[in-house]
Formats: structure tokens, C-alpha cells, sequence
């Protein structure tokens, strides 16, 4: 288990965070996980990676956090977005938000896909495996999403200059 426990600890922490947006709960939510995969390693049926099993505990662990301190939705905060609000460039700042808005609004596979992507650094093979997908599928589903959001954000640009 310390072997499994150095491979994977920062692939865990990074998805866990990717949830939080909080590295003193990610790191102690990554210690319960793996607490939780020492105690149940009996359980592991082998069926899937044990990169996947370890973020579905992780996961499971961040909903039972929520329904403990009465925070059911998850939180969709990016720190970056005190950074736009106080940027001196209002256009730039305004275009981040509306961003910022759109990816909130995503489909919540979508969504998972470009936080783990861009937020969380993490490889589209390693979205594959932690949505129990391939690797191509991660893939496309983040170009079609980045396509989706560009036009969307470029329609609205056009809409604007015709008011």
C-alpha cells in the first residue's frame, strides 16, 4: 500500500482539489482516502484501475464532507476570479467572468473535463482513467467543450456590438 500511496498521493490530491478548491481539505480528504483504501483493499475487485477506485473513494469522501457540514452543491469557486474583478482591464475582466460563467454552466461531465484540464493540470489520459473513459474520449470531449465555449462567447461579442 506505501507503494500505491507514493505512485498516486499528488494524482489524488490534484483531484481532490480540483472539488474543494481548498488544499488544507484536499490533502486531509487525500489522507481519509487513503485510510479508507488501507481498510477496504479487500474490496478491490481488480475491475478497474486502482487510480480510478482511489479517486471514486476520494469522491465519496467529498460528498460525505458536504452532507456533514451542510454544503450538498459543490462549490464552483475559482480564486483567479478576485484577480478579474480587480483587474484594471474591465474588458478583459468582464470577458474572464463571462468565461468564468459559462464553464460553471456546462454539462457536469464538461465541466469535471476542463477543471481536472486546466484548473487541476491533469493529462487526458488521466481524465480518461479517473472517469473510468479512454483517453481519445477525454480528449474530444474537451475540444468539442473549448469549440462550444468559444462560439458561445463569440456569439454573445457579436450580439453586443449590434445593440
Amino acid at each position: 500500500m506505501e507503494q500505491i500511496y507514493k505512485k498516486y498521493c499528488k494524482y489524488v490530491y490534484k483531484y481532490l482539489y480540483t472539488l474543494t478548491h481548498n488544499h488544507e481539505l484536499s490533502e486531509e480528504l487525500m489522507q481519509e482516502t487513503f485510510y479508507s483504501a488501507i481498510k477496504n483493499i479487500n474490496s478491490f475487485r481488480n475491475d478497474c484501475q486502482i487510480y480510478s477506485w482511489l479517486c471514486q473513494i476520494a469522491k465519496n469522501k467529498w460528498k460525505n464532507y458536504q452532507i456533514k457540514n451542510n454544503k450538498i452543491k459543490i462549490i464552483e469557486y475559482d480564486e483567479n476570479i478576485e484577480n478579474w474583478l480587480t483587474n484594471d482591464d474591465t474588458e478583459e475582466s468582464i470577458e474572464k467572468i463571462e468565461i468564468h460563467n459559462k464553464i460553471k454552466n456546462l454539462d457536469e461531465t464538461s465541466k469535471k473535463i476542463i477543471n481536472l484540464r486546466i484548473f487541476a493540470g491533469f493529462t487526458f489520459k488521466e481524465i480518461g482513467q479517473i472517469l473510468n473513459k479512454s483517453e481519445n474520449w477525454a480528449r474530444v470531449v474537451f475540444y468539442r467543450t473549448k469549440l462550444n465555449l468559444k462560439q458561445n462567447i463569440n456569439n454573445n461579442s457579436k450580439k453586443g456590438e449590434t445593440k
